[in-house]
């Protein structure tokens, strides 16, 4: 097959356990894609990664990449008509003036900001989540840090990897909303409450003033710059990888999930559902002020109710790791993939309440339950229906039970609708399983769409794209309904009535029963 790469876009995400690239031509359609696994560690406390697997792994991708594109198209990558990246949102990697980091990459994941958190959300009168960029900086502070004084420049992974590829210090107002609050009228960081920061800081008599150190915010679309020669050799080491490409503005997970979904207009929805879970529902309305709900951003700068949990499917995962290790026991080794399948479908034949059983997939600490820290815990009553299809539905049901927590308050407390939602990410991979379990959380029908299971880097590719080929005046909203997603195939399901309740009695379980995951954190 005959392919021009100058009519191909580039999209990399780095995930929590994957790196992954995905391309895409010019109908939108992925054509070739590359990943590295990898997996934060705790240290010292402290959620991370280190720089070296940061630019290790994305090295290791590309190549990935390029291999596939060659066994593909008999040919070698050397360009692409636009490159964009992403990364997991918020997180804290400051670096002084001549560019050396300050302090290790902290992660999403860390829940270690609370007393920063609780002033800065009371401050702004807007709820400023743990994870969020803003809070890691003001909590350095309170530490009494001494490297904060130093600080020049504060971004986030996606923002790091944009800047040493096209040494731009700037990010989408998406992936920027992540870091401190928006005001969607200027689609620019809130100019009051950033003066309000400037004035609880200004005793410690620092050089910076907020706007200095944060990233330049650009809207979906917009030119953030391109590949400089520096940056093509730090994707592709041997050289052949060409300089000069545009980059779109970079943007995190959340927003790229919301472009890959087609979820950027309002009243459109989506969840992401993988090591951890959100929901991003597109408002027209100003909202009141939940510690559970975090506002951010479309990619173009539209206001979203988002509700992030940081634990999904690293349980799971757990328990299905468990399950390989006795197939391969008893000598009847199984596909990974495939055993998740079994494992995954195995769930529809569990009871709708799951039969007596409780499950917390808490990995790390959980916000919408007000959790510092967290211990997976699994459950049982003595005359519980002890099975295999309740034991994979319970954690199945757990891995969604925290995201509905919030959703209610969305829907009940707030009055927000929803016209569509869908979902995508590897809760999704089972076709069928994952939508039904989430329907019967929301009450309502979920599709899944074909390309869901590209996610992320599909998505930017995306963002890419409408950089590249969009028309004059034309709006994200309508490049992905009229040119991406016209003739989509969507597949939609609504849970049966029994699940819904099964669901909702499951939760009622779940939430008596958290004193049980809160003296874990304490005893074990």
């Amino acid at each position: 097959m005959n392919l021009d790469f100058q009519k191909t876009v580039l999209g990399i995400e780095f995930g929590s356990t994957r790196i992954k690239a995905v391309l895409i031509d010019q109908n939108h359609t992925p054509i070739a894609s590359g990943d590295f696994e990898w997996e934060n560690k705790l240290i010292n406390g402290v959620w991370t990664y280190s720089m070296e697997l940061i630019h290790s792994g994305l090295q290791t991708c590309f190549q990935n990449l390029k291999a596939d594109v060659f066994a593909k198209f008999g040919k070698e990558l050397t360009t692409v008509g636009a490159i964009g990246i992403s990364g997991m949102m918020h997180g804290y990697l400051p670096f002084d003036r001549h560019g050396k980091q300050l302090a290790e990459f902290r992660t999403w994941r860390n829940t270690i900001t609370g007393e920063s958190a609780k002033v800065l959300s009371d401050l702004f009168g807007f709820n400023i989540p743990q994870r969020w960029s803003i809070a890691h900086l003001y909590q350095a502070i309170l530490n009494g840090e001494p490297h904060v004084k130093d600080i020049a420049y504060l971004t986030t992974l996606a923002g790091y990897i944009h800047w040493k590829l096209t040494g731009q210090k700037v990010m989408g107002v998406g992936e920027a909303s992540g870091m401190f609050p928006i005001d969607s009228d200027t689609k620019d960081y809130n100019e009051e409450m950033a003066c309000k920061f400037n004035q609880l800081i200004a005793p410690h008599g620092f050089s910076w003033k907020l706007r200095d150190i944060l990233p330049h915010v650009l809207s979906s679309g917009e030119s953030a710059g391109r590949l400089t020669e520096e940056g093509a050799l730090l994707l592709d080491p041997s050289g052949a990888f060409q300089p000069g490409i545009p980059l779109a503005p970079c943007e995190g997970d959340a927003g790229t999930g919301m472009a890959a979904t087609n979820s950027v207009r309002v009243r459109t929805g989506n969840v992401s559902a993988g090591t951890s879970d959100f929901a991003m529902i597109v408002t027209d309305k100003k909202l009141g002020v939940h510690r559970e709900i975090d506002m951010v951003t479309t990619p173009a700068g539209m206001p979203v109710a988002m509700v992030h949990c940081n634990n999904c499917t690293s349980d799971i995962n757990a328990w299905v790791n468990l399950f390989g290790e006795f197939a391969d026991l008893i000598g009847v080794h199984q596909d990974k993939g495939r055993l998740f399948t079994l494992l995954f479908n195995k769930a529809l034949e569990g009871d709708p309440q799951c039969g007596g059983l409780i499950s917390y997939n808490y990995f790390s600490g959980e916000g919408v339950t007000d959790l510092d820290e967290g211990r997976p815990v699994f459950a049982r009553k003595q005359n519980a229906s002890f099975t295999l299809a309740n034991f994979m539905r319970t954690h199945l049901l757990s891995a969604l039970a925290t995201l509905k927590i919030g959703i209610d308050i969305l829907t009940q407390t707030e009055q927000v609708d929803i016209d569509k939602l869908y979902g995508h990410g590897g809760f999704f991979k089972t076709p069928g399983v994952g939508q039904r379990m989430l329907s019967a959380a929301v009450g309502a029908p979920v599709s899944v769409m074909e390309t869901a299971g590209e996610g992320g880097p599909y998505g930017m590719a995306l963002l890419g794209a409408y950089l590249l080929w969009k028309e004059d005046g034309e709006s994200l909203e309508d490049y992905l309904d009229q040119k991406v997603f016209k003739d989509a195939t969507t597949t939609t399901l609504t849970a049966d009535q029994k699940e819904i309740e099964g669901f909702a009695a499951f939760l009622s379980d779940y939430q008596k029963a958290l004193p049980l995951e809160r003296k874990a954190t304490e005893v074990l």
